[in-house]
């Protein structure tokens, strides 16, 4: 077992997460191999994309300014099988408030399986990642109730936003 290789790969996971939450295109498109699929599916919604151009146009659309995010993952089962390929399996936990339509909130759970490859660079990139839910939660929230929040450079203060005097 190569855990150095194991971590090195579970260190790109934990990067697509933040740069997915932060909606940091430059980010993913280090992590993805040019050739990249994605297949994500939840119980409101199916979001493919083939190749690395289609899949950052489709996260740019996805992840925007009007939405608040938090991906989590944890339990990672990673397979290193070739010097060059390996296999991971990941729990995802995620919540996503779309303020642009009525504080729409979508939460769940979803198990994550990928393949990734190593690149001439010696850096391992995503090729495949797909989700299956686990279980999904969507409803409205009233209010938003957020005192701060970022992607894309957003801010948006809330009714429990400290203001110095």
């Amino acid at each position: 077992m190569d855990l150095v290789e194991i971590e090195r790969i579970k260190r790109l996971k934990y990067s697509y997460c933040r740069a997915i939450d932060s909606c940091d295109l430059a980010k993913l498109e280090s992590i993805f191999t040019e050739d990249a699929n994605i297949d994500y599916f939840g119980g409101s919604y199916r979001f493919q994309a083939s190749g690395r151009d289609d899949i950052l146009a489709a996260m740019k659309y996805a992840f925007h300014e009007k939405l608040v995010s938090c991906h989590s993952v944890t339990m990672p089962v990673i397979d290193v099988l070739t010097p060059t390929t390996a296999k991971g399996q990941w729990r995802l936990m995620d919540y996503a408030m779309n303020l642009s339509e009525d504080n729409k909130v979508t939460v769940g759970a979803s198990e994550y399986v990928d393949d990734y490859v190593l690149d001439d660079e010696g850096n391992w990139r995503i090729k495949t990642s797909r989700y299956t839910r686990v279980y999904e939660q969507v409803f409205l929230q009233e209010q938003h109730n957020l005192t701060h929040y970022q992607l894309g450079g957003g801010h948006v203060p809330g009714p429990f936003t400290y203001v110095e005097e």
